[in-house]
């Protein structure tokens, strides 16, 4: 593990209830802002940078660039020095790691904002933006190869995830009925996280039975349309309070084409524990990137959390649900549960490990929950991931 001067501290935390449709992104943004700066009890010209992220504020909200300075004008920031971060579904992850290193330095209090505005009206306009997260040629390619055939009207990465998800029925031995128990388990936890897009349980045979999405997924295998914002603010660890979560480890990667997604999903946890001296059996919980419920099965499997073929029946068994036998995935509700806003995803994740790991998490606390993992991933470049952030948080008595 990490020394203590070489942490960084989650001082404070703010989120949005997922579950609206009806705030504006600069809304969004301020309120998430507010919270995490007097969860961290500090004053805004205490910040040494602000990193904003963002997917779609080119395409959905007239803001192509600039996106931080013309959300926070009026949010009394000040002259803080801005960064904005678009790296798809992984600028949260991205901008966490940017932001630790920042605060790593002693340069001071560092606040990393996501925010995402996905519902406009226009549904071709936001499932445009959601596939900008693939080189042009690319994109082009997938919908002429199979989209129109196997996904009339859909979109280019649910085809890919429907894609792994036979290959994980085929070289990992899963089941529908194990992808749709990770459906269930992620809506249940929804269901006990008042700030989740999804707010009721559902059960095997609904999952099973809702409209079919493709070839293996249903619509309630899949993530929605999410609007969301939430926000960290992160310092060194030397100046923190005794219980501030630390983020130990912060390790990223970015695929060219090279490399199998699923690959280089256990390349970058390799470098994960190598660089935070602990290992997979570590970890009380992880918040992972499940677009869809069979990536979540798939994804732990790679990372090597679990051997393969063994995440789906255990997520089956209830293994992997809050009081389960073991890790704890998704308390959150996950992509799928929680809600999927882009550009914030990432930073939700962390949002969710810091408060399990201060104990604040109510009915879906995980007893004696003290280390934690979040994987965001984002993007895809010819099969590879385009992005991979990791971040391991310990709490801060440990």
């Amino acid at each position: 593990m990490s020394a203590p001067s070489e942490q960084v501290a989650i001082l404070g935390t703010g989120m949005t209830d997922m579950s609206r449709r009806d705030l504006s992104p600069e809304a969004m943004a301020h309120q998430v802002v507010r919270e995490a700066l007097a969860d961290a009890a500090i004053e805004a010209e205490q910040l040494a940078l602000v990193v904003s992220s963002n997917a779609l504020g080119g395409r959905l909200c007239d803001q192509g660039c600039i996106r931080g300075q013309s959300w926070l004008r009026k949010a009394g920031l000040g002259n803080v020095p801005m960064i904005n971060v678009d790296n798809s579904c992984a600028g949260g992850a991205s901008g966490a790691h940017l932001a630790s290193f920042v605060a790593r330095a002693g340069a001071g209090a560092v606040l990393v904002l996501g925010v995402e505005k996905m519902w406009t009206g226009d549904r071709a306009a936001t499932m445009a933006g959601i596939e900008d997260g693939l080189p042009a040629d690319y994109r082009a390619d997938m919908h002429a190869r199979f989209v129109a055939d196997e996904n009339p009207g859909g979109s280019v990465l649910m085809s890919l995830n429907d894609r792994w998800a036979r290959e994980c029925m085929e070289m990992h031995g899963a089941t529908v009925e194990q992808f749709a128990a990770a459906a269930v388990k992620a809506r249940l936890h929804a269901s006990w996280n008042p700030m989740a897009q999804v707010q009721e349980a559902v059960t095997l045979d609904e999952v099973l039975s809702s409209p079919r999405v493709s070839s293996v997924l249903t619509r309630l295998m899949c993530s929605s349309f999410t609007d969301g914002a939430a926000a960290l603010v992160l310092g060194p660890a030397t100046h923190a309070p005794r219980d501030a979560p630390r983020i130990i480890a912060s390790v990223a990667r970015s695929g060219n084409g090279e490399m199998d997604y699923h690959d280089r999903l256990g390349d970058t946890a390799a470098a994960m524990w190598e660089e935070s001296g602990l290992g997979p059996s570590d970890f009380d919980l992880t918040e992972i990137h499940d677009a869809t419920s069979p990536e979540e099965i798939y994804a732990l499997e790679s990372l090597g959390l679990f051997d393969v073929g063994e995440a789906g029946p255990a997520t089956l068994e209830g293994d992997t649900t809050i009081g389960g036998r073991g890790l704890t995935v998704n308390p959150s509700g996950g992509l799928v549960g929680r809600g999927h806003p882009l550009g914030a995803t990432g930073l939700a994740q962390l949002v969710e490990l810091a408060v399990q790991l201060r104990g604040h998490a109510g009915h879906r606390q995980v007893p004696g929950a003290r280390l934690g993992l979040a994987v965001n991933t984002g993007g895809v470049i010819e099969g590879d991931t385009a992005y991979v952030g990791m971040h391991a948080v310990a709490a801060g008595s440990l």
